[in-house]
């Protein structure tokens, strides 16, 4: 018999349910999200817990019209769902199919691709400023923002602006009491004593009664009692930081009660001006396990088995560690010998894998809630006062500050160490989460040393060299299992690149994990009769002048290959070495990710696409081949002519070489 989700072809078609025939939608949008969790990963507690509010908000306003921002957008199943994509939801996450986050190419429902948390109340406001301006002003402007993501700067920023236009605005607090782990700071505590809803609730009639009877009078009596109003309000409602900036406060509000919700949308659009409204919702509503654990229930493995009642979940466990996993562990064993260490994170110790970092060195670790910008300030200051600050912080992420990076760290010559977790692609969760950018962002800067390890054998030499350093550092990997590739690892030195074999034909120069890929396509080549050499880069600055340089004046045919963007990365820096050394370049092929935006599906998939693994990176060797010297093979040629001045290192022979 079919459910009511599979009529629901768009929000209009919700208004002719029953109360009672939206309470079973809910529970069909939350089975229809366990069904996806058993094919795939996918965020999961967040999403249980709006199913409700998104119903009121399509039921309350027409958002074929009006504006709807979801900040940030992991938790939009439910919108997808009820805005004509339920047919194809099962696609979510996939190459080809649904974004895990809002996206305008999907749906005219969805504005923004938002994946960076905070910045929805400053595009509610542009586009609530924007339709007045161009004779719409009729439109609603509503923005969805989770307790985790009100700490960002950028969201008070927009308060105070709004304060000052006095726009009709809606914003949604969505207070669930978590940020992906459990939010922290100071904030929270604010927002926890509106939490106390049972004295809340209970005592805000009879609060404002008790307010309204309070006789007006003149002179320093009426300042008086003015101030002990504002008092009592701040003791019952915690909403007085918002009143002050100019933001009318309504609430706490049940967020799963339906008609309820309904009501309080309903009578807040008679209200001018901007209006926060506080709704407390639980993540992993509807699922007890999801609501008893909504950390490891955020983005869960997939369910391994589901029991006859949406109560009984099984994950499915175990799975191939990663470079975050070697990562954080590595960071622990330094902490333990290293008293001035210390790890910053900005509300990601899960997805970092720091809870360990974070139990054993509590005084020593900073979780400073979705603050990127202050993270990298703070951590300057830490390291001005001698300690050893490591910015643990994923790489597209941390480019939110930009400007902190420049100001505080690297003007200043700091000794700040940036771990890039997720550096490169990240499969399912698309262009808002790919690390595609880090490479030049980071090399742009004066001091700033930039490494990726070309393997897990890399990986606690760069840490220990990044430790030692007595500057910034930026240190990047992706998220993807570890692969060692089987050799005789030369130390990690400053600006030195590793020979794992030197060849004529085909240089393959790789920066970062991909360099396991580079050794796969060598097999192939040297099967074709070709002499092929590797070279793990580990360092984009400083560049090895010398061992780069060799190759570029030897080789018939170099291709350097990174997972980050060309623009700016790790190739060019390659070609800027090869203009001031005055090598022609001709012969230079650079491999990594294009000038446009990645889409999302599983990264082996998304590299295969882009030419990345062994067999693009051979076809592009050999096409360079025909191109360049389709008669100087073997090593029969002549070196190429250059101007260049620097004494090539000596051979580094061995032999072929193959991940493990």
């Amino acid at each position: 018999m079919p459910g009511l989700l599979e009529t629901i072809a768009s929000p209009a078609d919700l208004k002719r349910l029953s109360g009672e025939q939206l309470e079973q939608l809910g529970h069909e949008m939350r089975d229809e999200l366990i069904r996806v969790l058993r094919m795939r990963p996918a965020h999961f507690a967040s999403n249980l817990g709006v199913v409700e509010l998104c119903l009121a908000l399509h039921l309350t306003f027409d958002f074929s019209k009006d504006r709807l921002i979801w900040d940030t957008g992991h938790q939009i199943y439910p919108h997808k769902l009820v805005t004509g994509r339920q047919s194809t939801f099962e696609t979510i996450r996939t190459r080809g199919g649904l974004m895990g986050y809002p996206n305008p190419a999907e749906s005219p429902y969805d504005l923004f691709m938002t994946g960076h948390a905070g910045c929805s109340v400053s595009t509610a406001l542009g586009l609530k400023v924007g339709d007045s301006l161009s004779g719409h002003g009729e439109r609603r402007s509503i923005a969805v923002i989770g307790d985790g993501a009100l700490p960002s700067g950028i969201v008070f920023e927009a308060f105070n602006n709004a304060g000052a236009l006095n726009e009709n605005l809606l914003v949604i607090l969505n207070d669930n009491a978590m940020s992906i782990c459990p939010r922290v700071g100071s904030l929270a505590r604010c927002l926890d004593q509106a939490r106390v809803s049972e004295l809340y609730m209970g005592s805000k009639k009879h609060l404002k009664d008790l307010l309204n009877r309070i006789p007006l009078v003149g002179g320093v009596a009426s300042q008086l009692l003015e101030q002990i109003k504002d008092g009592m309000k701040a003791v019952f409602s915690g909403g007085m930081l918002f009143e002050e900036m100019g933001l009318r406060y309504f609430g706490p509000i049940d967020g799963h009660d339906i008609a309820g919700l309904r009501r309080s949308l309903t009578m807040l659009k008679e209200v001018k001006g901007p209006v926060l409204l506080h709704v407390l919702t639980n993540k992993g509503h509807g699922v007890p396990e999801a609501r008893k654990d909504p950390v490891t229930f955020h983005t869960p493995p997939i369910i391994d088995a589901v029991g006859p009642e949406r109560s009984i979940l099984s994950l499915r466990k175990g799975g191939a560690k990663g470079y975050t996993d070697v990562v954080s562990s590595e960071i622990l064993s330094i902490m333990r010998g290293n008293e001035k260490v210390a790890v910053i994170t900005a509300a990601m110790c899960q997805g970092n894998k720091l809870e360990r970092v974070r139990d054993e060195f509590p005084q020593r670790f900073f979780d400073v809630g979705i603050c990127e910008s202050h993270a990298v300030a703070f951590a300057a200051g830490m390291a001005k006062a001698g300690m050893k600050p490591i910015v643990d912080i994923y790489s597209t992420f941390l480019q939110r500050s930009f400007d902190q990076i420049f100001q505080e760290v690297s003007l200043q010559n700091l000794p700040v160490v940036f771990c890039l977790d997720r550096a490169g692609l990240t499969g399912p969760d698309g262009p808002t989460h790919h690390g595609t950018y880090d490479i030049p962002y980071m090399r742009l800067f004066p001091n700033m040393v930039v490494m990726a390890p070309g393997d897990e054998a890399d990986t606690r030499p760069m840490l220990d060299l990044a430790i030692a350093h007595n500057g910034p550092v930026s240190i990047r990997y992706p998220k993807t299992n570890l692969e060692k590739i089987d050799r005789t690892v030369a130390p990690v030195e400053l600006g030195v690149a590793e020979v794992l074999e030197w060849g004529n034909d085909v240089m393959l120069i790789a920066f970062g994990t991909l360099l396991s890929e580079c050794a796969k396509a060598a097999d192939l080549l040297r099967s074709e009769g070709l002499s092929v050499g590797i070279i793990n880069a580990r360092f984009c600055k400083p560049i090895d002048r010398v061992t780069i340089g060799r190759a570029l004046n030897e080789c018939s045919v170099v291709l350097t290959v990174e997972e980050g963007t060309l623009e700016g990365g790790f190739g060019s820096a390659v070609l800027e070495l090869a203009n001031s050394s005055g090598i022609g370049a001709a012969h230079v092929c650079r491999l990594g990710l294009p000038d446009s935006f990645v889409e999302h599906g599983e990264r082996p998939e998304l590299l295969e696409s882009l030419g990345l693994l062994a067999n693009g990176i051979a076809d592009s060797a050999r096409g360079m081949l025909f191109r360049v010297a389709p008669n100087q093979l073997n090593g029969a040629h002549e070196p190429l002519k250059t101007g260049g001045s620097s004494t090539p290192r000596e051979s580094n022979h061995r032999a072929p070489v193959r991940p493990r």
